[in-house]
C-alpha cells in the first residue's frame, strides 16, 4: 500500500514538472510584435530579429508607413513594443492622446549638424556671424539647442525643452552677437556659400553630398533628447523580454550594421 500511494507521489510530481515544463517552454516561444518604419528602421529590424533569436526571443516585425499608427496599435495591445520615434514625439503623444507607453531604451539618431564652407570650428565663430537654422518650429528647436551646447547662445530658462520649443525670440544670452537665419530646412544646404554656418538635417546634408560625422563641426550627442528609441507600454517595462529586446537592439552586431550600412547617416545611441 504504501509502494503504491508513493509511486501515485511520484507520477503527481513528474507530471506537475512535465506541465511547468510546457508552460515555460510557451512562454519562451511568445512572439514580440514590434512595430516600425518600412525602410531604414525595418531594415535594422532585420539584424536586431536574428540577434534576438539567438537568446530565445522571437520578434515579428510590423511595418507601417506613417508616424501615428505605431503608438495607437501599442497602447491598443496590437504590438508588443515600437521604435521609429524620438522623446519629444512621443511626449507629444502622450500629452494630446493620453497614451501610457515608455521608453525601453535608446537606439540611434540622425544628428541634426552645423556646416561651414568657412570655418573649422564654432569657436571661430566671428562677431556678428550669419546663422542659419530650420524655421520648422521642431527643428529650430534642435538647432538652437545645439548651438546652446556648442556655447554660442543661451536661451530662456525653460525653453526648449518639455515641448515648448524655442525661436530666436527665446535666446537670452548671445556674446558674439550671431544673427539667426531662419529659412526652410530643404533650402539650408544651399546657403552655405552665403552663411558663416548652418544648421542642417541629416537627409538635407546627405542629398548635398555632406557626410554628418566628416564634414559637420558640431553635432547633435548621441544621447541627445532626438535620438530614437524602443518604446513599451508602462505596465511592460519590467517585463524580461523588454530586457532582451533592448539588449538585441543594442549589441555588437547592430552597431557594425549601422555603421557599415549608413555611413553616418545614423549613429548608434548606445
Amino acid at each position: 500500500m504504501q509502494r503504491r500511494n508513493l509511486l501515485k507521489a511520484i507520477a503527481a510530481v513528474a507530471a506537475s514538472a512535465s506541465l511547468f515544463t510546457s508552460l515555460a517552454a510557451r512562454a519562451d516561444d511568445k512572439v514580440i510584435k514590434v512595430g516600425t518604419i518600412s525602410g531604414p528602421d525595418a531594415q535594422i529590424w532585420q539584424v536586431v530579429q536574428k540577434v534576438a533569436k539567438r537568446e530565445g526571443l522571437n520578434v515579428k516585425v510590423i511595418e507601417f508607413n506613417d508616424y501615428v499608427q505605431p503608438n495607437a496599435a501599442l497602447d491598443a495591445g496590437d504590438l508588443d513594443a515600437n521604435s521609429f520615434q524620438h522623446q519629444p514625439y512621443l511626449d507629444s503623444q502622450i500629452k494630446q492622446r493620453g497614451y501610457k507607453i515608455v521608453n525601453a531604451g535608446l537606439t540611434y539618431i540622425s544628428p541634426l549638424g552645423v556646416y561651414s564652407k568657412k570655418l573649422k570650428s564654432l569657436k571661430d565663430l566671428p562677431q556678428g556671424a550669419k546663422v542659419a537654422v530650420p524655421n520648422d518650429p521642431s527643428n529650430e528647436n534642435r538647432a538652437l539647442l545645439l548651438l546652446q551646447s556648442q556655447g554660442v547662445i543661451k536661451l530662456k530658462a525653460g525653453a526648449g525643452t518639455n515641448g515648448n520649443n524655442a525661436t530666436a525670440l527665446d535666446v537670452a544670452d548671445n556674446p558674439k552677437k550671431v544673427k539667426l537665419v531662419e529659412l526652410d530646412a530643404a533650402q539650408l544646404p544651399r546657403t552655405l556659400a552665403d552663411v558663416d554656418v548652418a544648421a542642417i538635417n541629416t537627409n538635407f546634408a546627405l542629398a548635398a553630398g555632406l557626410q554628418p560625422t566628416k564634414d559637420a563641426i558640431a553635432l547633435e550627442d548621441v544621447h541627445s533628447p532626438y535620438a530614437n528609441l524602443i518604446a513599451v507600454r508602462a505596465k511592460d517595462k519590467d517585463q524580461p523580454w523588454v530586457k532582451k529586446l533592448v539588449a538585441a537592439y543594442q549589441s555588437e552586431d547592430v552597431r557594425q550594421f549601422l555603421k557599415s550600412e549608413f555611413k553616418g547617416s545614423v549613429v548608434p545611441s548606445f
